[in-house]
């Protein structure tokens, strides 16, 4: 059941239900994540903490994402709105928790969009051989807004292209994905490896090899790979089957998510080695240009790609659930009501989705200006707002339901124990990304802001910001605060 609320306030439009299947769903879940340039990025710093066993740390990290999806999926089987959090957690536990998940949700993507975007900017160079120019942060930074704002344009223009462009984009990352680490695993396994070649072993998938604080410090890094995977929840009324569909490919995501990073982690390890990757972990994505030379010789490009239409496709899909999110609390006017216009040719939420652009394209030049080292500085600190809202989602999941958790022992696990673990799990990784992030040797700059570590002062300034909003919008605006928690209608009916 939803708010009843699908009209922009201008046009009169409505977004447009059927727009994407259940299989574009799973394809923009995946994509969100972006696959190739997540592992990229955080290889080499778990085979650090972990040395083998970092296929295993990968499949712990799967677990609260799991137990998360579970919350999405019957929540959204309750309320179809494409503002996911904000509108179940506002219905659980009120406004006043519901507006701060919103936030959460939409300046994770003003945080890392410009980061996707320079990240496909440098491959693509990279890809085609200018590798001076991939270097050249003053001709990157024109060239990455530009690319914002062509795949928010791809945004504007409709669901239904957006979908069949990341069908193209997907194809292309996960082939060369796949070509990359059939030819990695053969050559370990034939010793043809010039690095230090290793024979895989199901051993790997121990988590608790190494110890607890390799585990918990892997699990901060492995749960960012996940992250994303909403994204097709988030297009719930503009999906076939609205109340089961999108929640489904929620999870289908998560477990191809879980193959994939799996079949790319063992065949790196395999091939490369722990020396190589914990001795170059602090390259970050650009690992997989060293090991793109290494594996394929003159066609490193194809990994280069891979990286490139990662980056490309993550770029237009996290617009989708922070304007998405914007466009629900504009509707019940949480936000100014310009924002949940919908355009009334392409039925998608124009305002709010431009609006998110031009806030990341800012946010990305101003933070590169400062410093690339910054950059990534912003980018760490995505850890808190990702552990925050899908905590709040687990438990909103249960309070949502808590008179039909004892019907029936899959209500019991899968609607109420299984989220709770989630949400303790993600709670617990988020404090430890508290303390780890203050850490100046954790920053990227290695320097402090204010005595803290720049990630954690970057983390808790947009949190401080949401609640100066969030207050002063409540003073000038207090239609939304009437609302009160409580089942939807239909739940209500259904005691």
């Amino acid at each position: 059941m939803t708010d009843g609320i699908r009209t922009g306030p201008e046009s009169g439009a409505q977004l447009k239900p059927g727009a994407i299947s259940f299989l574009d769903a799973v394809v923009i879940g995946l994509a969100s994540t972006s696959p190739a340039y997540s592992l990229a990025a955080v290889i080499g710093p778990i085979v650090a903490l972990a040395g083998v066993y970092a296929p295993g740390v990968l499949l712990a990290s799967f677990v609260p994402m799991l137990l998360i999806a579970s919350a999405f999926y019957y929540l959204n089987r309750v309320d179809q709105d494409c503002g996911t959090t904000f509108s179940w957690v506002t219905r659980a536990m009120g406004p006043w928790l519901g507006w701060i998940g919103g936030w959460a949700i939409a300046m994770t993507g003003v945080l890392v969009i410009g980061s996707l975007a320079d990240v496909a900017v440098r491959f693509g160079l990279l890809a085609v051989g200018l590798d001076d120019l991939a270097a050249n942060t003053p001709v990157v930074i024109p060239i990455t807004v530009l690319v914002i704002l062509a795949m928010t344009a791809l945004c504007v223009l409709g669901t239904e292209l957006s979908a069949r462009v990341q069908n193209v984009l997907i194809i292309a990352q996960v082939v060369s994905l796949l070509v990359f680490a059939g030819v990695a695993i053969g050559r370990a396994l034939s010793g043809d490896s010039p690095l230090d070649p290793l024979t895989p072993s199901i051993t790997w998938l121990n988590p608790f090899a190494e110890g607890g604080a390799a585990l918990t410090a892997g699990l901060l890094l492995g749960v960012f790979v996940y992250w994303g995977w909403e994204s097709a929840v988030n297009l719930t009324e503009e999906t076939t089957d609205s109340a089961s569909s999108p929640g489904r490919a929620g999870i289908v995501s998560t477990v191809l998510l879980l193959v994939t990073y799996l079949a790319v982690a063992y065949a790196i390890v395999s091939f490369a080695g722990t020396d190589f990757l914990a001795g170059n972990e602090e390259e970050g994505e650009l690992i997989f240009a060293l090991l793109g030379e290494e594996v394929l010789g003159g066609w490193d490009w194809v990994l280069l790609v891979s990286v490139a239409t990662s980056a490309l496709a993550s770029t237009q899909t996290t617009i989708i659930p922070a304007s998405r999110t914007g466009l629900s609390m504009a509707r019940r006017a949480a936000l100014p009501r310009r924002l949940a216009h919908i355009h009334p040719r392409f039925r998608t939420p124009d305002v709010s989705t431009w609006t998110v652009a031009v806030i990341a394209s800012v946010w990305y030049v101003v933070i590169s200006l400062i410093s690339e080292n910054a950059l990534l500085d912003s980018l760490t600190a995505l850890s808190l707002l990702i552990a925050f809202y899908y905590a709040l989602t687990g438990i909103a999941c249960a309070v949502y339901y808590r008179r039909q958790l004892l019907r029936s022992a899959t209500n019991f696990l899968f609607i109420g124990l299984g989220p709770l673990i989630g949400a303790g799990l993600l709670i617990w990784l988020l404090v430890r990304s508290v303390v780890d992030l203050n850490d100046v040797e954790a920053s990227a700059t290695g320097t402090s802001w204010f005595g803290f570590g720049p990630p954690l002062v970057i983390g808790l300034a947009v949190f401080l910001l949401g609640i100066v909003i969030m207050f002063g919008w409540r003073v000038g605006h207090p239609e939304f605060w009437r609302e009160r928690p409580g089942l939807a209608p239909e739940q209500e009916a259904e005691q």
